[in-house]
């Protein structure tokens, strides 16, 4: 299957926690880019739903708050789950979060593969 994706992921599991109707989910990543995040879960949103998820990502005092949108979901046994494209509201909010996932890539991968992955972008 070809890549089709715009900027490189970084294998890494972060606590996600989300609403859907009045039931609060929390879940976890199985990757993050700058771009999205896939979260690994028998409970997907329909595709093109878009909903606000909290990401907790440790060292950072409270967790982000992100506008998301389901981009495609995946009842498959081996992996369930919904690949997610992020929303931003502003330049500031999109920057502070890529700066995260920078550190993220860099501290799961190291320099060397984290800046080869970031360089495709």
């Amino acid at each position: 299957m070809p890549e089709h994706r715009e900027h490189g992921r970084a294998p890494i599991e972060l606590k996600v926690d989300y609403k859907k109707l009045n039931s609060f989910f929390a879940d976890y990543t199985r990757n993050i880019s700058k771009g999205g995040t896939f979260i690994r879960t028998k409970k997907t949103l329909p595709v093109g739903t878009r909903f606000l998820f909290r990401l907790v990502v440790p060292g950072r005092a409270s967790p982000f708050e992100l506008n998301g949108e389901v981009v495609h979901a995946s009842a498959n046994a081996d992996e369930p789950g919904m690949g997610i494209r992020f929303v931003w509201s502003d330049d500031r909010e999109r920057a502070e979060f890529e700066a995260i996932v920078e550190r993220l890539m860099n501290e799961s991968l190291g320099p060397l593969v984290a800046q080869r992955l970031l360089r495709k972008q």
